[in-house]
């Protein structure tokens, strides 16, 4: 009798996947079969992800010169032009191999003084398309001339190598993510485009004094229009010169390093930009260079290409990119944007309403497969680094170990919080909440599934959207934030959206993010320049000095953001796991819960105050408050007392065992954190 082989751990833990065993142990087994094939070709992960270190510009020390390498394997003929040659198109050309790979020499006796650091270049390659000029795929810089709005690459070979001597950060060591989403760009108060060095001098200290300990990057690789918020790639190795120069970025991130900052990239491998002038889209003259053929290769919904993760080449060339950000810039790991549109070939646009859609035809093996293969990658060579996928279905094993069939991310974007407090502002009266299903939204998910949780990011921020603050407050934020004005529409504001993110942080996740501005409450919204506003940037800046100015009720939010953050980094909240519910009071709209030594008491009623509230605890002790949003120096109305000691006593439950209580003043829209002392 043949021997049933063991499941699979994922599937082991978990009774739902058992009807699905059969898939999970498929997926697992094209992992697999992915890793054989690329250990038998390079060895490691590690040494087949070099690309960068091939195509490209590379030194010769033999030949004594410059090799450029590029596959285009439907090209009909390629030359290489620029500054250095007149930009004669047709005077330099291209060698190709029996793999499509098109090479050009450029031996120093002739080009030193030609071919320098900063020279301009394309590539004038004649495909099924005809003869279009093009940008390298592995150009590592890329620039646009002001006055014609045309990108050109650029020869990019400092003198000497960037310093990264002493930079041996660990983002393990910083303890449970708080992570600050910020845009280079976007970060400075003035109107413009903000720059590399401007973060590093004037926005990480302002990262480091909030209490955060991780900067998620936005719109690092290169992008042709500004508004697309960087998810519009053209140039996957170049990171974009509109904010500076590659050293510039590099500098920021060992400065990071050096304040303890992780930094982690928002990195777009879900699709690329379809422009033919910038892009990698049909590079060689064929449909089918990085994408499928046809209609398979397009992405709807975002207008955009779609790589095919199948393709050996294709998976070589952004397993090469994964690679190359952590070992030359020394990111410290990935926000994987827009997995549910990789892995689903529907991108994600139906209900998944039962068990079997995550498996279904629907599910795109190779983008799974290429996932996981990435984060193998990411954590064989460089083993601290953190990854996270922006997931909006729920994909079993998700966040799984490799080795547990799992598809290997260390964390999920908790989306569903965002989207649960949106409607609930929009569409439910205050006195209508429901405390049971902010609950369940907050607590929903799998004990081995890290989240990171957040209330809001920059998808709220944008035009069309509201971020909490404006949400709440609206118009009225234009008059009424100074600290004289009186409006029950700003007090009410400012209590909810202190509220909303203590018990996100609290009960959403074991990592917690917020978007550069909104732990001030930033108003109005982000409106990059475009047509429509007449190319302003008046709304792609923050406006820092908002929440430094003491007649405003900016800086109040701020300094709750920052006790919240030094109290969920003093007792290790986030590390705690699950929060330990102890009272749910529909009529009074309370809620209690706990962890550790701290108590957390919500009243989500609009007016309900109630004197002597008599409260369940987990231990007996005495309660002492140490946050609350009900304190005068948060704008609180400061009905409660910071000072007052709260001595547990018991009473008997149904069963007949001692329950120890405490009574408290349980003022409405407050949130208070208590300590117990032994």
């Amino acid at each position: 009798m043949k021997a049933t082989s063991p499941s699979l751990p994922i599937v082991a833990r978990d009774e739902w996947l058992r009807p699905v065993e059969k898939e999970i142990n498929n997926r697992h087994e094209r992992y697999l079969n992915a890793m054989e094939r690329i250990e038998r070709a390079a060895g490691t992960i590690t040494d087949y992800a070099n690309g960068y270190r091939y195509f490209g510009w590379q030194w010769d020390d033999e030949l004594d010169g410059w090799w450029l390498h590029e596959w285009l394997p439907g090209a009909h003929d390629v030359y290489v032009f620029g500054d250095f040659n007149n930009w004669q198109r047709t005077e330099i050309r291209m060698h190709k191999d029996e793999h499509g790979v098109w090479s050009a020499f450029f031996p120093a006796a002739m080009y030193r003084d030609r071919l320098r650091h900063g020279s301009l270049y394309k590539l004038h390659v004649h495909g099924d398309n005809g003869w279009l000029d093009r940008i390298p795929a592995y150009a590592t810089r890329v620039v646009q001339d002001e006055e014609t709005k045309n990108y050109t690459a650029q020869f990019w070979q400092p003198a000497e190598p960037f310093d990264w001597r002493g930079d041996a950060f660990d983002i393990s060591t910083v303890g449970s993510l708080l992570i600050y989403e910020a845009h280079v760009g976007m970060a400075q108060e003035r109107e413009g485009v903000g720059t590399y060095r401007e973060f590093t001098e004037k926005i990480l200290p302002i990262i480091k004094k909030d209490g955060y300990n991780t900067v998620q990057l936005m719109a690092i690789a290169e992008h042709p229009y500004y508004g697309s918020f960087g998810y519009h790639v053209s140039n996957f190795f170049a990171p974009t010169s509109r904010c500076g120069t590659p050293e510039e970025l590099k500098e920021l991130i060992r400065r990071a390093h050096e304040l303890g900052l992780g930094v982690v990239m928002d990195l777009v491998h879900a699709h690329y930009v379809k422009n033919l002038n910038e892009g990698i889209n049909s590079l060689d003259g064929t449909d089918h260079l990085y994408s499928l053929p046809g209609e398979a290769g397009y992405q709807p919904y975002w207008d955009s290409k779609l790589f095919d993760y199948g393709k050996r080449e294709v998976e070589h060339f952004l397993l090469s990119n994964v690679k190359y950000w952590l070992d030359e810039f020394h990111f410290d790991g990935y926000r994987f944007d827009g997995v549910t549109s990789m892995i689903y070939r529907h991108h994600g646009y139906v209900d998944f309403d039962c068990r079997e859609r995550f498996f279904d035809a629907g599910v795109n093996e190779d983008a799974l497969t290429y996932l996981s293969l990435a984060n193998r990658l990411v954590h064989d060579f460089r083993p601290a680094a953190v990854t996270i996928a922006e997931d909006v279905s729920g994909m079993p094993g998700m966040c799984i170990p490799l080795a547990d069939g799992g598809v290997g991310f260390d964390y999920r974007l908790g989306m569903a919080i965002p989207d649960f407090w949106i409607k609930l502002l929009k569409e439910v009266p205050d006195e209508e909440w429901n405390i049971w299903e902010m609950w369940s939204v907050m607590t929903n998910r799998l004990p081995e599934v890290k989240t990171v949780a957040y209330a809001e990011s920059h998808d709220q921020a944008l035009v069309g959207d509201k971020t909490l603050a404006f949400r709440l407050m609206d118009k009225e934020m234009y008059d009424h934030m100074d600290r004289a004005s009186q409006s029950v529409v700003v007090d009410r504001g400012m209590a909810l959206h202190k509220m909303i993110r203590l018990l996100t942080i609290t009960t959403g996740g074991q990592a917690y993010l917020n978007f550069m501005g909104n732990e001030f409450g930033h108003p109005e919204w982000i409106d990059f320049p475009r047509e429509g506003n007449g190319w302003s940037y008046a709304h792609a800046r923050r406006q820092w000095s908002l929440a430094k100015n003491g007649f405003l009720r900016y800086a109040w939010l701020g300094e709750f953001d920052r006790a919240m953050i030094r109290l969920v980094k003093k007792y290790k909240v986030l590390a705690d796991g699950y929060a330990w519910n102890l009272l749910m009071d529909e009529r009074n709209k309370t809620m209690v819960y706990s962890h550790r030594d701290l108590l957390f008491v919500f009243n989500w009623h609009p007016a309900a105050s109630i004197p002597d509230y008599e409260l369940p605890v987990q231990q007996p002790g005495k309660y002492v408050p140490v946050l609350s949003t009900d304190e005068e120096r948060f704008g609180g109305p400061g009905r409660q007392s910071m000072q007052t000691e709260h001595f547990s006593y018991n009473v008997p439950s149904e069963e007949g065992e001692a329950q120890p209580r405490i009574r408290i003043y349980n003022t409405s829209r407050t949130a208070t954190v208590y300590r117990r002392k032994r």
